[in-house]
């Protein structure tokens, strides 16, 4: 310790820094207090009184200081007192520890001196448990034949009882000998297996059982039972013979009805599902009349035999799916029958099936990637299928069009052919048939309906095409080529006015608009193809069309009418409204190709009696043309013959200078009218000047736009006229 040291001294040297910079500030501090205090000369009156009480300060700070050290030291003299008895024990326990440890040595010697004789007590001990169990023992084999018979004699209860005599007898013989094993307890254990299988055997076949011996079944259910409640020994694996016996029950149900001997062949898929939807109501009736009562309440039999032969199905349904591809027939039959019939009345849906069978949490029995595979395997199938029937269809018909005889006709005096019947009747049973599926299977099959008839149009235009070609060529001449054209009409007649009926409830109407595309544009190739027979026969006549000969006489005309007629008298045998569209196209042909032989610039009226003559034939030509169409059925308003009455007036007029007016009313009428063609009849004329003409024409462009109700039948615009020479154009016209 070092000594204190006395107020106001100092230490020569610092031992410790910190004490000497508390020092340092402790006089700063008092410095700068007593500078405060005594700053003003009339305090330092005061200066003994502060004095004092400094002292008296520091006196009381001086005896706190000495009486905490005091009790510092005396405590610390106490603590050395107590570690110096702490010692004194800790040597005597020491002592102790050792002299105890001498006496442990000599007791082990001593005991290693008693082990035989310990070793010679228990070895007494197990002798007398062996009397004692000896009679026991003699009588284990005997036993062990006797359970093993009872077992193989079913009689399971019996055998159980048996069994447990000698296990008891085994755990006897371990409780004295430890975990010795006698020979003849060694048999136990395949004992105990072989009554186990003889319980997985029995519960197996509980369904036949159920019916020819339920007690047998019942006995197999107690011992399995009692086994699953008893209490094992420690150190036995517990033997689970109630989950085998469950597991025995599943196993034997899927091998009665889904045996890998038992799956369907190719094509007879149809008659195995027809078998399960009376088998398995059937097997599920025996489980709740018969089964249920011979086993305990928590089995839940009913519900373990529909979620059994439901996994069954299910796995026995993925096999065939996995096999060889299905059929469109056998793809069919298993979307319906999985989707309706399997969840119906008949089978899971019965009411008869009471709650305890709890169907409703059963899985798919198909699976949203199993349903979308069928659907697309069935789609293509039948896709290939409609698609060979309607080629032969197809071929039927083409194959008809080179005989000697006219098409058929039906009662009514038109042209009828099946193919048309037997195409939607193809497409129609095969899309509703699908309604008994499901929605997307029928959206399908439409879809895929439309697709091929699509194609089915195509290739029967295709065939026209060919047909038409291979006639007009003379490589194969068809003695009624006409008539099986008009035929092919009403052929389209039926398509078109059958489609709608194609269509499912649902299913937006617009998914037609292709197809009725198609039908159009076929019906459209089917005019043509006829009027250009009617144009191969009409163009030499028209040839001579205008002429000197045409203003004198209507002969040229008459045998124009006289040959239309004869070719257009077959039309009648085209069903409405189809022959009122082809006479219309027939006449607005002929009216063309009687534009087209007035552009051509044969004839110039040389004189006013001529421009007469000819305004008179175009009116009487008119109204012939009209009479001949009318003859034929077709109606006033869709004729084109009052063109030519508009082109007389353009000829009948006498003041050229006029012609810019009668021009501009021609425009308005037929819109399509070109700079040529008003051109090449003014060549007609023959009268006209070039100022005129370029008067004529420049009305064609100046004059007022067309109204929007005329012009509704494009005429001009297909009719080639001469280019007129470069004189008579417009600076600005197409053709200059």
């Amino acid at each position: 310790m070092e000594p204190a040291l006395l107020p106001g001294s100092s230490c020569p040297g610092p031992e410790w820094p910190e004490q000497e910079k508390a020092e340092q500030l402790a006089r700063g501090a008092a410095l700068k207090w007593a500078s405060g205090i005594f700053y003003r000369p009339e305090q330092l009156t005061r200066l003994g009184q502060y004095r004092s009480r400094e002292m008296q300060r520091t006196c009381s700070l001086e005896a706190r200081i000495k009486s905490v050290m005091q009790s510092y030291l005396e405590g610390v003299q106490t603590g050395v007192g107590q570690l110096a008895q702490a010692l004194e024990s800790m040597q005597g326990a020491r002592e102790a520890l050792g002299q105890a440890c001498g006496l442990l040595q000599s007791m082990a010697e001593s005991a290693e001196t008693l082990a035989p004789l310990q070793e010679q007590v228990a070895q007494h001990k197990q002798l007398k448990a062996l009397s004692q169990l000896l009679p026991r023992l003699q009588a284990v084999p005997a036993a062990v034949t006797h359970t093993q018979s009872l077992i193989d004699a079913q009689q399971l209860l019996e055998a159980y009882v048996s069994l447990r005599e000698l296990e008891q007898l085994r755990e006897e013989t371990w409780a004295h000998l430890g975990d010795l094993e006698l020979p003849d307890l060694e048999g136990l254990g395949p004992l105990a297996e072989a009554l186990g299988q003889a319980v997985e055997m029995v519960a197996g076949t509980a369904g036949q059982l159920a019916r020819e011996d339920p007690a047998l079944l019942v006995a197999a259910v107690r011992v399995a039972e009692v086994e699953t409640r008893r209490t094992t020994a420690l150190g036995q694996a517990p033997r689970n013979w109630r989950q085998r016996c469950l597991q025995a029950l599943q196993d034997g149900l899927e091998r009665v009805h889904f045996g890998t001997h038992l799956l369907p062949g190719p094509g007879a898929l149809a008659e195995w599902l027809e078998a399960l939807q009376v088998a398995l109501p059937a097997e599920l009736a025996t489980a709740e009349a018969l089964v249920a009562p011979c086993c305990p309440p928590h089995y839940k039999v009913v519900q373990l035999w529909a979620h059994t032969l439901h996994r069954g199905l299910r796995r026995s349904l993925q096999q065939v799916l996995a096999g060889p591809e299905l059929g469109a027939a056998d793809a069919f039959t298993l979307l319906h029958w999985a989707l309706h019939v399997y969840l119906g009345p008949e089978m899971m849906g019965s009411l008869e099936l009471g709650p305890e069978a709890d169907v409703s949490q059963l899985e798919p029995l198909l699976s949203l990637e199993d349903v979308e595979w069928l659907e697309t395997t069935f789609v293509a199938k039948v896709q290939a299928s409609v698609a060979q029937w309607l080629q032969k269809a197809l071929d039927g018909e083409v194959a008809k069009w080179g005989q000697e005889q006219e098409p058929d006709m039906d009662p009514s005096g038109f042209y009828y052919s099946p193919m048309p019947a037997i195409v939607l009747q193809i497409l129609d049973e095969n899309i509703r048939v699908t309604s008994l599926v499901s929605e997307s299977l029928q959206r399908r099959v439409y879809s895929m309906a439309l697709s091929e008839l699509g194609a089915f149009l195509r290739s029967f235009s295709d065939a026209l095409i060919r047909f038409s070609r291979d006639h007009l060529r003379g490589e194969a001449m068809a003695p009624h080529y006409v008539p099986y054209l008009l035929a092919a009409l009403n052929h389209h007649s039926a398509l078109s006015s059958s489609l709608p009926a194609l269509q499912p409830d649902g299913v937006a109407s617009g998914a037609l608009a292709p197809l009725e595309t198609a039908l159009d544009e076929l019906q459209r190739r089917i005019y043509r193809l006829v009027l250009e027979v009617l144009l191969v026969e009409l163009q030499p006549l028209f040839a001579g069309l205008p002429s000197r000969q045409w203003l004198s006489s209507s002969d040229l005309l008459d045998s124009i009418c006289e040959r239309t007629a004869l070719f257009c008298r077959d039309f009648w045998r085209v069903r409405c409204p189809t022959v009122q569209l082809l006479l219309a196209e027939a006449e607005r042909t002929v009216v063309l190709q009687y534009l087209h032989a007035l552009m051509q610039g044969r004839l110039v009226c040389r004189y006013s009696d001529e421009r007469t003559q000819a305004a008179e034939r175009l009116r009487q030509d008119a109204a012939q043309l009209q009479e001949l169409f009318l003859g034929l059925g077709l109606q006033e308003n869709a004729q084109c013959t009052p063109v030519l009455l508009a082109l007389r007036e353009l000829l009948n007029l006498r003041d050229p200078t006029l012609l810019s007016l009668e021009v501009a009313g021609l425009r308005q009428q037929f819109p399509d009218v070109s700079e040529d063609h008003i051109s090449a009849l003014l060549d007609l004329r023959g009268d006209v000047s070039r100022e005129q003409r370029l008067a004529a024409l420049s009305s064609l462009q100046a004059g007022p736009p067309p109204s929007p109700l005329a012009g509704r039948h494009a005429l001009f615009s297909l009719v080639a006229a001469p280019t007129p020479a470069q004189s008579s154009c417009l600076p600005s016209g197409p053709c200059a």
